[in-house]
């Protein structure tokens, strides 16, 4: 049976050590979140991650969701953890106090939202997607809707979901063919079949709130005619209670790889009553709110699985006794040396280690932005941080995500055949983690977000806001002997991300091709350095803990020493290949024919 512990003390290390989270509290509306008060709320958070979810990971895989009558019946328990983890409060951490939620910043919710990945990532499916339309209404929706619909999606009592995608029509949404035909009232009928609808149905709660994207009948051609309604499931009565059932009916349920806990559904909308949300034809820009908030929450599962597979992983290796270590043995008073003495499971262990400490400093310190871009009073500030979220956006979704499957495949491959039995629990991780890669845009699709939208957005703004702080880092640290083996590979490899990015550039301004041949490998570029830009101020943090006094931890700071040795020697030199891929040019991905593949 896997196991899981919410890594607590790493990450207070990241958010009281090194990015100094203590300083949200000078944004307004966030003035009474201590450190101690974010601790309490982290522990709580811990513990029902731990205790309630965490415990119907592996027999909700084994038990699925079932569809009868058209309803989902989800599996048994996750109705009263559901109740218990609404009851609580986390279906509102972040979420407006207006409306009934309690206020904390998004970095605090971004914490959360890792614990739940790890502990049970089918049940994080559904608060997960109810928060995509949460962000919707509270960013587009009238008075009214935001009345009838924020507090019950804040208390848990309602679900939401994001209805975008159809049968013929995922990325390319300008595709899509959902009819809203306007009634004498402010409604519409809403016809249409949408597919891969993430907790479209379930029995957790007693509504479930859609939006849905369509087509008004004067709409233009692609996504400029793009509209979202808001269409329950029950219509809501004016006291708040629900009232009769609308034409939304669950078709059928996907039978998955993974998340098989988490209900995938097809959904037909049969002149269903539903909304305007926004301005007619600009439903685009609602979708991308939901859309950045999901890719968000996506990076987060990509780190949550890889932290409870590495978890798993190294309580295994420790166990698990094959063979005598190379250079002699380390355990003479047993048959074997546990297999945490070979450099190659070392080699395995240390990159998830690596990467899960690294993306989560990562992932802290755009949410940490996020915070700034929502709260701070100097709208230029505002705007800066707002700039480099959408930038990181992409990134940390790919990348985490990319990385999420890696580190699982490889707490697999540490297991050995064991790993592949389900009983182990281990090849779940793998299963479920593979959605990851795909959904809320796969992942080529967020490299090409980043060439093709952000990298030219603003005359590069967008980019300067990553660039010189990472410019003025290296500069300022890089006369310090003890940060010099860190500084300088650093140094290195952001200079040929710079280069790499004057290359797709100038290129891809004569051929579009030349962008999007080199977009995956310049995002992974991207991410690795971003990543030793953490694991620089990680290892600075930890040299301060050492030479001012440890209290005691002296093993836990020099384990972060260690660590960022092997990230800085053993994966930020990947960058290298990735970047004489992105200066090979685009001729020898696109000259092959068609028919000749």
């Amino acid at each position: 049976m896997p196991a899981y512990n919410p890594p607590l003390e790493n990450i207070r290390f990241v958010l009281n050590e090194v990015l100094g989270a203590e300083t949200l509290a000078s944004l307004p509306g966030y003035e009474e979140v201590t450190p101690d008060l974010m601790d309490q709320i982290l522990e709580e958070g811990a513990k029902i991650c731990r205790d309630v979810l965490f415990p119907l990971n592996q027999s909700g895989d084994e038990e699925g969701c079932v569809l009868e009558n058209g309803v989902v019946r989800t599996p048994r328990g996750f109705k009263q953890a559901y109740d218990t983890f609404a009851q609580g409060g986390w279906c509102g951490l972040s979420a407006d106090p207006v409306y009934g939620g309690m206020g904390m910043p998004v970095l605090v919710n971004t914490v959360m939202q890792e614990m739940i990945c790890s502990a049970n990532m089918s049940f994080g499916m559904y608060p997960g997607l109810s928060q995509g339309a949460y962000e919707a209404l509270h960013s587009m929706g009238t008075d009214a809707q935001k009345q009838t619909y924020l507090p019950k999606l804040i208390t848990g009592e309602w679900a939401g979901t994001m209805c975008l995608t159809e049968p013929h029509c995922g990325t390319d949404l300008g595709l899509i063919k959902t009819k809203a035909q306007p009634e004498g009232d402010d409604s519409c009928k809403i016809s249409g079949t949408k597919i891969f609808i993430s907790a479209g149905e379930h029995d957790l709660t007693d509504n479930i709130i859609h939006l849905v994207l369509a087509r008004l009948p004067d709409a233009p051609e692609g996504v400029k005619g793009i509209s979202l309604f808001v269409v329950p499931k029950f219509l809501p009565e004016e006291d708040g209670s629900i009232g009769a059932h609308n034409r939304v009916t669950c078709g059928s349920i996907e039978h998955k790889m993974g998340i098989k806990a988490s209900s995938t559904c097809v959904i037909n909308l049969d002149e269903a009553k539903g909304w305007l949300v926004g301005e007619p034809h600009k439903g685009l820009k609602a979708m991308f709110i939901m859309m950045n908030a999901a890719r968000l929450g996506v990076a987060m599962q990509g780190l949550g699985i890889a932290e409870v597979a590495q978890q798993n992983a190294v309580l295994y290796a420790r166990e698990r006794l094959q063979m005598r270590a190379l250079d002699g043995a380390k355990a003479p008073e047993k048959p074997a040396d546990p297999i945490i003495v070979h450099p190659d499971v070392r080699r395995m262990l240390l990159t998830g280690k690596a990467f899960c400490e690294g993306a989560r400093a990562l992932s802290y310190w755009v949410s940490m932005k996020l915070d700034l871009s929502l709260k701070h009073p100097d709208e230029a500030v505002r705007q800066e941080a707002d700039d480099l979220v959408a930038l990181l956006t992409p990134v940390i979704k790919a990348y985490q995500t990319d990385m999420g499957f890696e580190v699982a495949s490889l707490a697999m491959q540490v297991y050995g055949g064991h790993g592949y039995i389900r009983e182990q629990g281990i090849e779940q991780y793998t299963r479920d983690a593979r959605i990851a890669m795909i959904y809320e845009g796969t992942n080529g699709i967020q490299a090409l977000d980043l060439v093709g939208r952000k990298m030219s957005q603003g005359f590069g703004r967008l980019l300067r806001r990553f660039f010189h702080p990472v410019q003025a880092y290296i500069e300022v640290n890089q006369s310090n002997a003890k940060m010099q083996e860190f500084i300088f590979p650093l140094a290195k490899a952001f200079s040929k991300l710079q280069q790499a990015t004057a290359t797709i550039a100038q290129k891809g301004l004569k051929d579009p091709n030349e962008a999007g041949a080199a977009s995956t490998d310049y995002l992974r570029m991207f991410a690795l350095v971003a990543m030793g830009y953490m694991w620089a101020q990680m290892a600075q943090a930890a040299l301060k803990k050492l030479e001012t006094g440890a209290g005691g931890r002296d093993d836990f700071y020099e384990s972060k020493l260690v660590t960022a040795r092997f990230f800085f020697a053993r994966m930020l030199p990947e960058s290298d290949a990735r970047f004489k891929a992105v200066m090979a040019g685009a001729d020898s991905v696109m000259t092959l024919k068609a028919a000749s593949f």
